[in-house]
């Protein structure tokens, strides 16, 4: 852990001045004239991810200047564990008063590295903070992030179905819950047709993975997580760039269990009902086929029309067993369609809501947070699109248009009319390092969706 959190910070810990370019404005004037000169000198005037390092009379290193863009921003001191020199800080009471949340948080994420291959070439330098629940909630949500981050980068090899079932199984011990998973044949047994059939073919077994925590007595909410670990296409195979990504096809089953351990963790007044349809989608002599008819839980009849839009087919069973269970709220998330991110990019995922106020809540919390994400329309009309001729439904559209929309409608008819539902069509996945985000696996929408999850079941 890169922060530590005391009663007394140690005041021999060298001090961080946090500025934006306004405050260094007006500390400025004040700072002593050596200082000023030195900072002058280096060209630190106090912007966003910007930071000088001080020397005093001895040469030694006195103090640090940092620059933030707001002082609640979660990744405001990202820049610097890995850029200053190894050894202790502490935040100076000179310069702008960080929210410790923030601080905690934004230091925790920006030592991460993923080294479970390759050993990390120096140690992040460590914060000390004042301890308390701001602190230590900042740091709840680092560590849930960069747990989400593991899962999402550790390769197709080490984190097939059976991993992924072990993370959350140890997740249910850690907190007390009851885990349970359908495997291989069994699925057909429990009638979760349309999982098995996505899974079968590969030499890893398909499963259902599902977790129940909490007072039966709060409202139940249901969390749905894909959990492809590797996405060849199918017999729809994908050429070998499309494929090279693909480990990362299960960062909706990741975020799904980032969520979770935050619910438990802060002890939210829910009943959390946790499901991961958990499968490898490969090549063999039994893997479903382009044309097929797939019935599934609900008892409607899937044409596939692609092998490789095998996401909405695994989801439709587990979507189908939550709404059994007559949940409050539905939730689902997915890295489900290259529609989305052609339409919004790598960072900023698609929402579609049963309820335009719940999705314009979301939107406005998620740019609050610095955690985004967008409202796009179930657009009833385009239901034609994705219906099929010899079944119920076809797993692709009639065209490549409205891609995300169709995937969400083909999500929603596996649901209740009444019943209440988000689905998040992500990326879980940084295209371009940023302060505290390096490539690679990533956790979005975790804290927005936990803060509306907080607003709305308040206790």
């Amino acid at each position: 852990m890169t922060v530590k959190l005391k009663k007394t910070v140690p005041a021999k810990a060298t001090p961080i001045t946090v500025v934006d370019r306004a405050a260094f404005q007006a500390l400025a004037p004040g700072l002593p004239e050596a200082t000023r000169a030195w900072l002058a000198t280096v060209g630190f005037v106090g912007a966003a991810d910007s930071h000088a390092l001080v020397p005093g009379a001895d040469g030694r290193l006195a103090q640090v200047f940092a620059g933030v863009g707001h002082v609640a921003h979660p990744f405001a001191l990202s820049s610097l564990p890995l850029a200053l020199p190894a050894g202790e800080y502490r935040l100076d009471d000179a310069g702008l008063a960080l929210q410790a949340e923030a601080a905690a948080m934004s230091w925790e994420l920006g030592g991460y590295r993923f080294d479970l291959y390759k050993p990390a070439k120096r140690e992040p330098a460590t914060l000390w903070l004042a301890s308390g629940a701001d602190a230590e909630r900042g740091l709840a949500l680092a560590a849930a992030i960069a747990a989400t981050r593991d899962l999402v980068n550790t390769p197709a090899e080490h984190m097939g179905p059976a991993e992924l079932a072990g993370a959350a199984k140890a997740l249910a011990a850690q907190y007390g819950a009851k885990y349970s998973e359908t495997v291989g044949d069994a699925l057909l047994k429990k009638n979760f047709p349309s999982i098995h059939a996505v899974g079968r073919a590969s030499m890893r077994s398909p499963r259902l993975i599902e977790v129940n925590w909490g007072n039966p007595k709060h409202p139940k909410l249901a969390l749905v997580g894909k959990g492809v670990c590797f996405d060849t296409g199918g017999l729809n195979i994908k050429p070998g760039e499309g494929m090279r990504q693909m480990k990362k096809d299960m960062g909706g089953a990741a975020n799904a269990l980032g969520l979770a351990t935050l619910i438990m963790a802060l002890k939210l007044p829910v009943r959390l009902q946790l499901l991961i349809p958990a499968v490898e989608n490969s090549i063999s002599g039994n893997a479903y086929r382009p044309g097929d008819i797939i019935k599934t839980r609900k008892g409607l009849h899937i044409e596939i029309g692609n092998t490789d839009a095998e996401g909405r087919v695994i989801l439709c069973d587990a979507l189908a067993y939550a709404a059994e269970g007559e949940p409050d709220l539905v939730i689902d998330l997915a890295t489900l369609t290259g529609a989305a991110r052609v339409a919004l990019g790598a960072q900023l995922p698609a929402l579609f809501a049963k309820h335009m106020d719940t999705a314009r809540d979301l939107v406005d919390l998620g740019l609050k947070l610095d955690d985004p994400l967008w409202h796009m329309p179930l657009w009833a009309p385009y239901h034609a699109g994705i219906e099929s001729n010899i079944g119920d439904i076809v797993n692709t559209g009639k065209s490549p248009l409205a891609g995300a929309i169709n995937a969400a409608l083909f999500l929603e008819d596996f649901l209740p009319a009444q019943q209440d539902w988000l689905h998040v069509d992500l990326f879980a996945w940084n295209d371009a390092p940023r302060p505290g985000r390096p490539v690679g696996g990533e956790a979005q929408t975790l804290r927005t969706l936990l803060a509306y999850l907080e607003q709305r079941y308040s206790a």
